[in-house]
């Protein structure tokens, strides 16, 4: 394994890993199965990263690492199996609280087949990450950073992640079809706070027709005004409309910044999705990890400024 140099001017401190200091708990709905789920969020040993626990099935099938060669489905969310048949789905929204929040390992029980969706972002979760701490463990943090440009198409989609110093995330959508979004642009780089502040209580969004076609499928069961953004036409049908005017583009970023923790381990690179989605962001990580040469894993050294008397 490399290890990065310290920057040349300045002095470098080595990063830690983290984990939660407590167990915390919540119950709410999953979105497509409509059914209630009881989920834990558990503290974990260094070097484990973040799994997932069926508690409803036999132990020894139940647990999921959470990585992105266990990706089962992407249609609607992001869904990962074991090889004993074991699935958890919807889990893009926790992940992106996990990477934002800074925690390495964690483990997730759950007593049924899907994250809660809660109110449709991540800012649920950073709550609940918030209230049970975090601790910092006696292992070095690693990252996964890209050594060259890595780029899958799909007609009019596109993602690349290339070289940065640091995490950063672009996206554009373009949706002809409503007045509401046309074409949306975002960015984020994810530093200390900047998930939180920025992306992180951005909702999920769809449209009616939609909605009521996943209805009629069996899908989106427990899907709510509660817990997304329906469009209608030009019209939002939430009460009180939008949380932010682009609100729809930050949850495409949040959405990326959950699907690309599956690495395993955080990037230091730029993401640039355009028209991207679940799909074609677990793409880039089968065609980053198929070439060695555009990545390397590697502990992470963060600049320290000097204390100011």
């Amino acid at each position: 394994m490399g290890q990065a140099r310290p920057p040349r001017h300045g002095r470098a401190a080595m990063a830690w890993q983290q984990t939660l200091k407590s167990p915390i708990e919540c119950t709410g709905v999953g979105v497509h199965s409509g059914k209630r789920v009881r989920m834990v969020l558990r503290p974990a040993p260094a070097d484990t990263g973040i799994s997932f626990v069926r508690t409803d099935l036999p132990a020894g099938t139940n647990v999921i690492p959470a990585l992105w060669d266990k990706v089962a489905d992407t249609r609607l969310c992001t869904v990962i199996a074991n090889g004993h048949g074991a699935s958890v789905g919807t889990i893009e929204h926790l992940m992106a609280a996990l990477r934002g929040c800074g925690i390495d390992n964690a483990m997730v029980e759950l007593d049924g087949a899907e994250v809660p969706i809660m109110d449709g972002s991540a800012a649920p979760f950073v709550f609940l990450v918030e209230c049970a701490g975090i601790q910092a463990q006696d292992a070095p943090r690693k990252v996964i950073r890209v050594l060259k440009e890595v780029r899958v198409q799909d007609g009019d989609k596109v993602v690349t992640l290339s070289p940065a110093p640091h995490a950063a995330f672009r996206a554009e959508i373009v949706y002809d079809n409503t007045a509401l979004i046309r074409r949306q642009q975002g960015s984020l780089r994810l530093v200390d706070g900047s998930f939180k502040a920025e992306v992180s209580n951005a909702r999920t969004f769809g449209f009616l027709h939609e909605v009521e076609a996943m209805r009629k499928a069996g899908l989106g069961l427990g899907g709510s005004l509660e817990n997304a953004v329906v469009i209608s036409g030009d019209r939002v049908l939430n009460e009180g409309g939008l949380r932010s005017p682009d609100e729809f583009i930050r949850h495409k970023i949040l959405d990326a910044v959950g699907d690309l923790y599956l690495a395993g381990a955080p990037i230091l690179g730029q993401y640039h999705g355009v028209k991207g989605g679940h799909a074609m962001n677990n793409k880039v990580l089968h065609a980053l990890f198929a070439d060695p040469t555009a990545w390397r894993l590697e502990e992470e050294w963060v600049e320290q400024t000097a204390a100011v008397a």
